[in-house]
């Protein structure tokens, strides 16, 4: 089965950030073989709206096929507002919770951040991991795209 990474608009944007570029391309570059499957969010494209137009353009680099679009939906919402309570972040950082609801929810592979402060932090994922097990959701693996590519 080929894995489907949830992708945040850090891991677009890091195609043309100099600290993340080369792990982000690479990343891009195993979406455009069909070798990852590409999941983004509803969520992720209105970020994306307000993001410069060379960062929009990078996501047209993947053909359709490799690229899956997810919606958000009362049960996403509500498990975001369960990793707030939980205190796994805070309601400022309603849209990092909102991503990894959204990935948990439709059981992705593995959720991809550039965001080590909310996302990509070992005691936050096991905060969120916890909200998952308590709602009946399984584990999310959260790495990096350096991460997910060392592996191989």
């Amino acid at each position: 089965m080929t894995a489907q990474v949830y992708i945040d608009t850090s891991v677009i944007g890091g195609c043309i950030d100099q600290e993340f570029k080369e792990w982000s391309i690479k990343l891009f570059d195993e979406f455009k073989n069909g070798k990852k499957i590409a999941v983004i969010s509803d969520i992720t494209l209105d970020e994306l709206e307000l993001a410069p137009k060379k960062v929009q353009e990078i996501l047209k680099q993947i053909p359709n096929r490799y690229l899956k679009i997810v919606e958000s939906n009362t049960e996403t919402e509500e498990l975001a507002r369960q990793y707030i309570l939980k205190n796994a972040v805070s309601e400022k950082f309603y849209l990092d919770a909102l991503h990894i609801a959204i990935a948990t929810y439709y059981n992705v592979t593995v959720l991809s951040s550039w965001n080590f402060k909310y996302i990509v932090n070992l005691d936050r994922i096991i905060k969120y991991n916890s909200v998952n097990i308590e709602m009946g959701f399984k584990i999310l693996e959260i790495r990096s795209p350096r991460d997910i590519l060392k592996v191989e």
